[in-house]
């Protein structure tokens, strides 16, 4: 066996890198069981989201019973977070998927194509960028009386640039290599390359684009949500658990810090896994 045949695939290397990286392990055993938590919902807590007790009961500090406490209609707090797993990581991948959907045509045409059709995309990506997001969406929100359909078509509108920013690089590198080159020799079309040759080329920034467009809609369905123009209760979401929480923060601090701490440790667990990710498919922009 030649030395080149025992030489490690790229994609084997990427995983030892990852596997080596700590941060991103952890976060992402971290994430693997929020996102089995959020699917089996019903097997592992005690009741439905919206299931109330005696109102004699609301307010209940934690205990054995309710390991997370009663909220002030006397709903579990650990039922309603794990449930709300379900909302704020369901429009987060959502809004990513959306975000792909968009920056990466963008992306490969702008790259491929430079000249007119990348200035007139960067023009794009520079309205998008001096937008804040959160202004945008409060005005949004208001507008369309908020909703899930609505946060996630927000997301994407403002998370789509990052990934069309990374294709973009990658395509603009690619499209002078030997292989791009011989193809537009033989004839092959533009969009044959695009799609053959340079999106396929780009897959591992589209895959660290995706990963980190997640916390962005994540944290931007929390603000809605938190601002009341979010999910509409009584399904409950992390950013409209905080709302209620507040005002009962200084007597009744679980009802605030349950659903904060578990915004905070997923969308830190999904920021350190995508910046491993991104360490692992590319060594070459390894981060501090």
């Amino acid at each position: 066996m030649t030395q080149q045949q025992m030489a490690p695939s790229p994609r084997a290397l990427a995983f030892r890198r990852l596997a080596a990286n700590r941060a991103a392990l952890v976060s992402g055993v971290i994430l693997a069981l929020i996102l089995l938590a959020a699917l089996f919902a019903p097997l592992i807590t005690p009741s439905t989201y919206d299931a109330q007790t005696w109102l004699t009961e609301a307010l209940a500090p934690p205990s054995a019973a309710h390991w997370m406490g009663l909220d002030d209609l006397g709903r579990d707090v650990f039922t309603r977070i794990v449930y709300g797993a379900r909302v704020s990581l369901g429009i987060g991948l959502a809004a990513a998927i959306c975000s792909v959907l968009i920056g990466l045509p963008l992306g490969a045409i702008a790259g491929y194509y430079g000249g007119t059709v990348d200035w007139a995309v960067m023009r794009l990506i520079e309205l998008f960028s001096v937008v804040p997001p959160l202004l945008a969406a409060m005005l949004l929100g208001a507008l369309t009386q908020g909703g899930t359909p609505t946060i996630v078509i927000i997301a994407a509108l403002f998370g789509w640039v990052q990934v069309c920013l990374l294709v973009r690089a990658q395509v603009k590198s690619a499209r002078e290599k030997d292989y791009v080159r011989a193809a537009v020799a033989l004839g092959a079309t533009p969009s044959y390359i695009i799609r053959r040759h340079l999106v396929p080329n780009a897959i591992s920034p589209v895959i660290v684009g995706f990963v980190l467009s997640i916390p962005m809609a994540m944290m931007l369905e929390a603000s809605l949500s938190f601002l009341g123009i979010g999910v509409a209760p009584p399904v409950p979401s992390w950013g409209q658990m905080i709302n209620v929480g507040m005002n009962f923060m200084y007597f009744y601090w679980h009802m605030a810090v349950f659903p904060t701490a578990a915004l905070a440790v997923t969308v830190l667990a999904t920021t350190l896994f995508g910046d491993g990710l991104r360490d692992a498919l590319d060594p070459t922009t390894k981060s501090r």
